[in-house]
């Protein structure tokens, strides 16, 4: 447990003007405040009281989640159900959202850390050095990532991400598309790079030309998604079935589609990477690789619990199948 003393120390100040910086009660020199603060990051001391009183105690009956709740619907299942399961155990979950950037995702962390959680699930955007992943492990916090399964030094759950993707590839192959475009989800991330060698991989296999099977950059979301499709579809020889990474991939595909006048699957195939609500309402219904989310955060859940009990265990990835939900926007030949 870092202390006051430690701040000190790497600051390179005296205890007091740490106080003092920490609690505002005597002007200190900005250059030397930032010292401070930075101190305090890099061994992620906590002032507060609540902290300290938890600290004495052996648990806070309390565990995190850092995740992208609001920016990615697709998490909301899981969150449900690790709240379920922690609450089964009398467990009460802080839930902070990480907005899938790196900087966030670290403040959200130490915050967690702050109010003494007894572990966190994440799902991590960032597998940086100084990042989230790195405060974790050398804090010894107990984690559980789920759906990114970013780091073999944690316990993870996830699916089969470059399998599930293959099985949609060979869905449209089956159907006589050999021009086929993947609009990737969120650059970096894990489950898009998995997600990627599944593409690649079932088009070789089916020995499709590459040239023929193009890869879009990453996309942060809809908007990125849609003009992504867009350029794809303009070109000279433009796909026949199109590969959605995630679904707010979907969406943007969807998006630009319209805006191209194209329609499904009048004019082009579709599949996603996702079921999700509202999947099944769309003219045409849009066939998926669904995701079982309740089981990913039950799953992540009862890792974490065992984690705390047992913290000097072998992390453990755990890997959760897929389901391929064939409806009609696929079409059956090539254009």
């Amino acid at each position: 447990m870092a202390t006051i003393a430690d701040v000190a120390r790497i600051a390179g100040v005296s205890q007091s003007t740490v106080s003092h910086v920490i609690n505002g009660t005597r002007f200190v020199k900005p250059e030397t405040e930032q010292a401070v603060r930075d101190a305090v990051l890099r061994t992620g001391y906590t002032p507060n009281t609540l902290a300290r009183a938890l600290a004495r105690s052996s648990s806070s009956n309390s565990v995190g989640i850092a995740i992208s709740a609001i920016s990615n619907p697709y998490f909301a299942d899981i969150i449900r159900a690790v709240e379920s399961e922690c609450a089964a155990c009398g467990m009460t979950v802080f839930l902070a959202d990480t907005h899938d950037t790196p900087e966030k995702e670290l403040e959200v962390v130490q915050a967690l850390h702050q109010l003494r959680v007894d572990g966190i699930i994440i799902a991590p955007c960032s597998t940086d050095e100084l990042g989230a992943l790195r405060y974790l492990e050398d804090h010894a916090i107990p984690t559980v990532l789920v759906d990114r399964l970013a780091s073999t030094k944690f316990d993870q759950v996830g699916v089969q991400n470059a399998k599930s993707m293959e099985v949609l590839v060979e869905h449209l192959v089956k159907r006589g598309h050999t021009r086929i475009g993947l609009i990737p989800g969120h650059p970096g991330f894990a489950t898009t790079l998995e997600r990627i060698d599944g593409f690649v991989n079932a088009a070789r296999r089916a020995k499709l030309q590459a040239s023929e099977c193009s890869v879009a950059p990453g996309s942060n979301d809809v908007d990125s998604a849609a003009k992504s499709t867009i350029d794809m579809m303009s070109r000279a020889v433009c796909p026949t079935a199109l590969v959605a990474g995630n679904n707010m991939a979907t969406i943007g595909i969807m998006r630009g589609l319209k805006s191209l006048g194209k329609r499904v699957p009048d004019d082009i195939a579709l599949v996603g990477f996702d079921d999700f609500e509202w999947a099944d309402c769309f003219e045409p219904r849009l066939t998926v690789i669904a995701q079982p989310c309740i089981e990913l955060g039950r799953r992540s859940a009862k890792l974490l619990l065992d984690r705390i009990k047992d913290p000097g265990k072998a992390p453990k990835t755990v890997r959760v199948k897929t389901s391929l939900i064939v409806r009609n926007s696929c079409g059956s030949s090539t254009r």
